[in-house]
């Protein structure tokens, strides 16, 4: 690929410009991997960044405001080079755009000499499952990764699809086939978002299970549905409504605490003075998403306030530009927040 360093600083400097560069291969299907099937990647991009991107062959163009060209070149360099190993998946597209649009916005020291941009080393949650390991995609995610490791009472608080559930699930099952725990015991409130679907019948799992089926998938994810299924018989995966957990002490265990936010005061503080000797805990949640009847206090929202800055607790708390999902995910939710964010200085304007 022939790209002069040094012209296209000069180039990016100006508020707009063009970018002009050629990829040195003429592998067609390398090229064709790039721009994806009717040029679904280059658009993506496009959309994301706010550029243009036209390209003949293995010539491209990138036309757009400083910041933003500069962004999509590197994430046109990241996934040609991505392109040896074979396709590049919407997916992909999507995380390479997350993963340099963080790097491009962390502060740089002007005593760092310039130098080509090396591609990050992955965190890995070692799962001995068929899926082999987890990695993780953002610097938020590698930054729960590390509190999980760090500390015995972890809260990972942001929207839907930031992988928090995923990711401390994850840390589960690698904690319970290194033999760091004895059992997982997977909680959740039993409150309906905004329905009431009345008598549920069953024994008591079967009553829960609806509540907990983001953890289930994750587990099936990972281990499989046998390896699920005998590990539960065995109790060495439990699952547990919420109001159940008093008067519990849990050793050697790895508990997830999730949708936390529809927990009351009382029961964050019932839950958290459950961890015994051996143990880990994880509580998720998402602040903007809260179920509880109006005027009752999110037990996850007084957490924050109360055990900031207590030894021994991590905090990661995520947001719209860590959202893993589809990306249209994360325009929704970068939208909603702004209009709550716009609804509530109204508020305060008309007081």
């Amino acid at each position: 690929m022939s790209i002069n360093p040094e012209s296209l600083s000069k180039e990016l400097q100006s508020p707009a410009q063009s970018c002009d560069f050629t990829f040195d291969t003429e592998d067609n299907r390398r090229l064709a991997d790039i721009c994806g099937q009717y040029n679904e990647h280059l658009r993506h991009i496009e959309e994301s960044l706010g550029v243009e991107i036209n390209n003949r062959g293995n010539r491209f163009q990138v036309v757009g405001e400083s910041t933003p060209a500069r962004k999509a070149t590197s994430v046109l360099r990241e996934l040609y080079a991505e392109t040896v190993n074979g396709p590049i998946t919407p997916a992909r597209v999507h995380m390479v755009i997350q993963q340099i649009s963080a790097e491009e916005a962390q502060p740089k020291s002007d005593a760092t000499p310039s130098r080509p941009r090396e591609k990050p080393q992955e965190e890995e949650i070692l799962v001995g499952g068929r899926r082999g390991s987890v990695k993780v995609r953002n610097p938020n995610q590698k930054r729960y990764l590390v509190n999980i490791r760090q500390y015995d009472v972890n809260f990972g608080i942001g929207p839907a699809g930031t992988g928090k559930t995923y990711l401390a699930v994850a840390c589960a099952v690698e904690a319970l086939d290194q033999e760091r725990v004895r059992r997982i015991v997977l909680v959740r409130p039993a409150v309906e978002a905004g329905e009431r679907l009345g008598f549920l019948p069953g024994d008591l799992a079967q009553k829960i299970d609806p509540y907990l089926r983001p953890l289930y998938d994750a587990l099936y994810e990972m281990l499989g549905f046998e390896k699920v299924a005998k590990l539960m018989e065995r109790n060495v995966i439990e699952v547990a409504p919420l109001a159940y957990m008093r008067g519990r002490t849990l050793n050697d265990s790895f508990v997830i605490l999730d949708e936390a936010q529809n927990t009351t005061v009382e029961q964050m503080k019932m839950f958290l003075t459950r961890i015994g000797f051996g143990s880990a805990a994880i509580v998720t949640g998402d602040m903007t998403q809260v179920d509880l009847p109006r005027g009752k206090m999110s037990g996850l929202r007084h957490a924050t306030e109360v055990l900031k800055g207590t030894k021994g607790i991590g905090f990661t708390f995520f947001n719209a530009g860590d959202v893993v999902r589809h990306p249209l995910v994360q325009r929704i939710v970068t939208a909603y927040e702004a209009f709550e964010n716009q609804t509530n200085e109204t508020e305060q304007d008309g007081d």
